[in-house]
């Protein structure tokens, strides 16, 4: 299982806890914000895999959250949590780049594979990005090799 770095929003504290609480036993490095604009003051966008964002809100909905947060860091996964689920609520949650969604109250199993689910997507991106610089660093150098065979061997006789 991947630890993670994990923001949890809700604006409801006994939520928030319980969530810290049980995502901590699992591993997770967890910090709490209590809205939208607490969680946007709270977002590291070089150390947060995981924003885990009640739907309905105070001052920020989680689709503004949502957005800002990705245009941050296109990168972290987003999982809403909703009391109302709502089928086209979802899609809309899904469109805006979500990874998941979650109705409360919650089963904690749920939670849990969801969030082992989407640290392992935020895992899986992150090697394909390694593994795409790695194979820019090998094809690039190719052109300047070809060109000095060519030119050292033109230049040698």
């Amino acid at each position: 299982m991947y630890n993670g770095t994990i923001l949890v929003v809700d604006d409801e504290a006994s939520i928030r806890e319980a969530l810290r609480d049980y995502l901590m036993e699992m591993g997770h490095d967890v910090s709490v914000a209590t809205d939208g604009e607490d969680a946007i003051l709270k977002f590291d966008s070089r150390r947060t895999d995981l924003v885990i964002a009640d739907f309905f809100m105070p001052k920020m909905n989680g689709i503004e959250l949502l957005q800002n947060i990705k245009a941050q860091n296109e990168k972290v996964v987003f999982i809403m949590m909703t009391g109302e689920p709502e089928v086209v609520m979802a899609v809309d949650v899904m469109k805006e780049g979500a990874y998941d969604y979650i109705a409360k109250p919650f089963n904690l199993d749920d939670l849990r594979i969801k969030t082992e689910r989407a640290l392992h997507a935020r895992q899986l991106m992150e090697s394909v990005e390694r593994m795409r610089l790695l194979l820019w660093g090998l094809i690039l150098p190719i052109p300047v090799w070809l060109f000095l065979g060519i030119w050292l061997g033109r230049n040698w006789k």
